[in-house]
């Protein structure tokens, strides 16, 4: 039996080998034709380059047809904007110069000249001698024989136009100005502060220079982006979408707004391990990954929690961490494998302190972000997260739907009967309390006007909860609270577990868990026993997810709140 066992372990090596050599070598295969591709891109930008050196106009010193180069190639709008830069360089024009001679920002000077409903304060037609340089992108180009408009956008999508006249630039710069000016282009203006003769806010240019050349168009700026774009192309969303603009903004403002209510509460912000030895803190799946030096096996952080309650042990009574996790899970709308979660623990609080921090956090994020707790979501909604929030129990509240009450000692062939009468799907490995779980999603979360308004719902079964003390009056229940709002979850809390000896017992459930196949439980950590040996005091502790705080307060989805989502590689 030993030798057939041997065989066996012996020929499943030797597989694992094979398809290790087969990956390597489609993934240096993948690498050389990327090298490829941009190595022919590099000839085509040389030839552009060859042919303005050589005198060629713009227009023949492009292959509309790529006809030299292949489909794969740059398409004629790229070409043209590239023959641009080859024809700034042979002049003697750096298309990215490293220093321009700004004094003012679009929106100081929009500022400025404008009163408190928006209106320029200057006349139509009126003038002043108030000289300024600015830059920004351009959004619109509108070129006429003698004077050209140009609109410059500031980051924030605050726009100034500029007038740029033979008048005042001359025959010769306003000639080039109209060659090599694209929508997209940074430019820089100098000139006087006037107003049109429609009377709006402008630049009367007396110099002009290119800031940096765009060598690819803008999208059409009157359509809104598909989601291909937004989710693979972000920063174009910043560009032309003021909503895109606004959400990066917002999650600064909010995650801003966390750490000054940590910092008045006297928490103290820790930075804590992301590659970790033990995945442990939650119950998520997690990513694998090798460190070369110590020749070991690497888990990506799926949360903080047992490091930050370390902090505790050694005297950091008050804790947060502002932090990126990894998940290896689905993705969907309120999921995404990577994402930011804020943690925090107090010594000598519960969930019930956690769940006061957590509705301020929440609170007074909404009235730094959008000044208010009564919000509007991006469809319209209105949706208010001021006042009291609502709290329920999760086997009160299943009860209740069921008919018929269910308690710690329901047994796991009755949770398993309601459940497979109801249609609700089961794992493989199953407990009383994620039968309870199960059942009470069911019901809850399937439809978001369930617990459409912020809601608290308390008391979990114990075995779902393996870092969470035990409910000081209800046996089988621990002190655990998830927060709902609209029907998906935004954060929970704990009474936490500082028993080291039923901490460890509940790590050898997991870990027993994980022996019958399953993939979120716990590993056994014993430097964190250890460290709970030393003596942690009672604490509450709580996590929240920035990425759906920012869905709670917008409605946006996941990936609209993530300035860069994780997608799937196009040639994957």
């Amino acid at each position: 039996m030993t030798d057939v066992s041997e065989d066996v372990a012996f020929n499943a090596a030797i597989a694992n080998d094979q398809a290790q050599l087969q990956a390597d070598q489609d993934q240096a295969e993948r690498g050389l034709e990327t090298i490829k591709h941009a190595e022919m891109l590099q000839d085509q930008d040389a030839a552009i380059q060859a042919r303005i050196d050589a005198g060629s106009s713009l227009d023949d010193a492009i292959d509309v047809s790529n006809k030299e180069f292949g489909p794969s190639a740059h398409p004629e709008q790229v070409q043209m904007r590239v023959a641009k830069r080859a024809l700034m360089l042979q002049e003697g024009i750096n298309p990215y110069p490293v220093k321009l001679d700004i004094t003012s920002t679009i929106e100081e000077v929009v500022t400025k000249y404008t009163d408190e409903e928006g209106k320029s304060t200057l006349e139509a037609g009126a003038e002043t001698d108030d000289f300024v340089g600015l830059a920004g992108r351009v959004l619109f180009l509108r070129n006429g024989g003698g004077l050209c408009f140009v609109q410059l956008a500031a980051g924030d999508g605050t726009h100034i136009q500029g007038m740029v006249s033979k008048r005042e630039v001359g025959a010769d710069s306003l000639k080039l100005y109209k060659q090599l000016v694209d929508l997209g282009d940074h430019l820089f203006l100098h000139g006087r502060v006037i107003a049109s003769k429609t009377g709006e806010l402008s630049i009367m240019v007396d110099q002009w220079r290119i800031a940096s050349k765009s060598l690819r168009p803008l999208p059409a700026l009157h359509k809104e982006l598909n989601e291909e774009q937004r989710t693979r192309k972000p920063y174009l969303g910043m560009i032309v979408d003021q909503k895109s603009r606004d959400m990066v903004r917002n999650r600064a403002k909010v995650v801003a707004s966390l750490r000054r209510n940590f910092d008045q509460r006297g928490f103290l912000e820790a930075e804590t391990p992301m590659l970790q030895t033990n995945h442990g803190g939650a119950t998520a799946r997690p990513f694998e990954t090798h460190m070369n030096a110590f020749d070991i096996n690497l888990f990506m952080r799926i949360a903080p929690e047992l490091f930050l309650k370390r902090m505790l042990v050694g005297g950091i009574d008050k804790v947060f961490e502002i932090n990126r996790d990894f998940r290896n899970e689905g993705a969907d709308g309120t999921h995404a494998p990577e994402f930011t979660m804020v943690e925090a623990y107090e010594a000598y609080g519960t969930y019930d302190t956690m769940a006061k921090l957590t509705q301020s956090l929440v609170q007074q994020a909404a009235i730094d972000a959008f000044g208010t707790t009564e919000l509007t979501l991006v469809d319209g909604t209105p949706y208010s997260v001021g006042g009291e929030w609502k709290s329920i129990t999760m086997y009160g509240s299943l009860s209740e739907k069921l008919g018929e009450e269910i308690t710690p000692e329901t047994s796991v062939e009755h949770l398993a009967a309601l459940a497979d009468k109801l249609g609700v799907e089961r794992e493989e490995v199953e407990n009383h309390g994620k039968l309870v779980e199960h059942l009470w999603e069911h019901f809850y979360t399937e439809d978001s006007r369930q617990l459409w308004e912020p809601t608290f719902v308390r008391d979990f079964p114990v075995e779902t909860s393996p870092l969470t003390k035990s409910h000081r009056s209800i046996p089988g229940q621990v002190e655990k609270w998830d927060l709902y709002v609209r029907g998906f979850e935004l954060a929970t809390a704990y009474s936490e577990l500082n028993d080291p000896v039923v901490q460890r017992q509940r790590f050898v459930d997991q870990a027993k868990m994980a022996l019958a196949g399953d993939s979120e439980a716990m590993d056994i950590d014993e430097d964190f026993l250890e460290a709970l040996g030393v003596g942690m005091p009672p604490a509450g502790g709580m996590g929240m997810g920035i990425d759906r705080l920012l869905i709670a307060l917008t409605g946006a989805t996941i990936r609209e709140t993530i300035t860069f989502p994780l997608v799937k590689p196009l040639q994957a």
